[in-house]
């Protein structure tokens, strides 16, 4: 059993786009009469998650309850970063009752776990569960790799082969990691493609894991919180590819910040993202854009080619009408110049 002294955190882990900020959007406001905080790490310069909800805080997880860190794995950076935002958020008054952390899309979650194990706060906090989301649709097509259509036939074709890229290991690590995984978007696939992710899931997990179904984020917080998982005493049953490396990086991906104008219609800056992923097999896009004519900002968020955008909030008064987005790809597929010009080529507003 959990010792109940130790305050419960749960770790959302995912791949790119598989719906984490949903997921914890949706517990803030269905936190089964718990006190939330949250704690969001962002890959790149621009904070898009840990905005998206503070929009969404309530008396149990008021705005200053959620803290962002940018630009950084938190688990490359726990002296630094994480140890002090976890003591700042469990020294809150009223003192949360829960802490979510969502990871970055990019990011390894046993590293994660052992940094848990720091003196600091060992003694004061324990992982709860570990929840990995999984994109029905992105799981069921094999999507984890730049050449998607190439790897699977080579799989198909030659059961020996075992083609590993940076994506896959991401996947994987993912799932090995977790206590239960959260299948989203199912209604995308059909019941085909729901068993074929299932499939792949349980291929890749190294126990049985509970697998769940869950649209748009909603999902019982019974299911996923209260796990008493102790995960950070548990890392044998949670192997990794890097297990026997004593540190790790994020050189397979990069990302950049692109900064673009105001535009005529939003339909133009989503045919320049869906081109961009054939083109330069973009990973994700994500950010805000200013309308023309429209008082409320776009945000605007990209998995390969699917894109959903939707006017998130007013802006505000003197804020400056700045569309940026942060692209992320793995690092071959970074051309900086050519994605910038590719993005500022959509038609802009018309000068007055």
């Amino acid at each position: 059993m959990t010792d109940l002294s130790k305050l419960p955190v749960t770790v959302v882990t995912g791949f790119l786009g598989s719906g984490k900020t949903t997921l914890i959007a949706h517990l803030m406001r269905n936190p089964g009469g718990r006190r939330l905080a949250v704690l969001v790490n962002e890959f790149g310069d621009v904070g898009v998650d840990g905005e998206v909800l503070k929009g969404c805080a309530i008396p149990d997880c008021p705005a200053e309850n959620i803290v962002e860190l940018a630009n950084g794995c938190i688990c490359c950076t726990v002296a630094d970063d994480f140890i002090p935002t976890i003591e700042a958020l469990m020294a809150l008054e009223p003192r949360p009752d829960h802490i979510l952390i969502e990871t970055s899309g990019l990011a390894l979650p046993k590293p994660l776990l052992k940094a848990f194990d720091w003196p600091e706060i060992r003694a004061r906090i324990t992982v709860d569960g570990v929840i990995a989301l999984a994109d029905a649709e992105a799981v069921a097509a094999g999507r984890f790799a730049p050449d998607v259509v190439a790897v699977d036939a080579q799989r198909l074709a030659d059961d020996s082969l075992d083609h590993e890229t940076p994506l896959s290991e991401v996947f994987e690590d993912q799932i090995s990691c977790a206590d239960i995984v959260l299948l989203t978007k199912p209604d995308l696939v059909g019941p085909e493609g729901v068993a074929k992710a299932k499939e792949i899931i349980a291929a890749e997990a190294p126990r049985p894991l509970p697998v769940v179904e869950v649209a748009e984020g909603a999902v019982d917080p019974r299911i996923i919180l209260g796990l008493g998982a102790a995960a950070e005493d548990d890392l044998d049953a949670r192997p990794s590819h890097h297990d026997e490396a004593h540190d790790h990086d994020h050189e397979d991906f990069e990302s950049i910040v692109v900064d673009i104008p105001e535009l005529a219609a939003a339909s133009d800056l989503v045919a320049a993202i869906e081109g961009l992923a054939t083109s330069h097999n973009i990973l994700r896009v994500k950010g805000y854009a200013s309308v023309t004519g429209k008082p409320m900002r776009l945000l605007v968020q990209a998995v390969g080619a699917r894109v959903r955008h939707q006017f998130d909030r007013m802006w505000a008064p003197g804020e400056a009408r700045q569309g940026r987005l942060v692209v992320i790809a793995e690092h071959d597929d970074i051309r900086p110049d050519e994605i910038r010009a590719a993005l500022n080529a959509v038609t802009p507003a018309a000068a007055e």
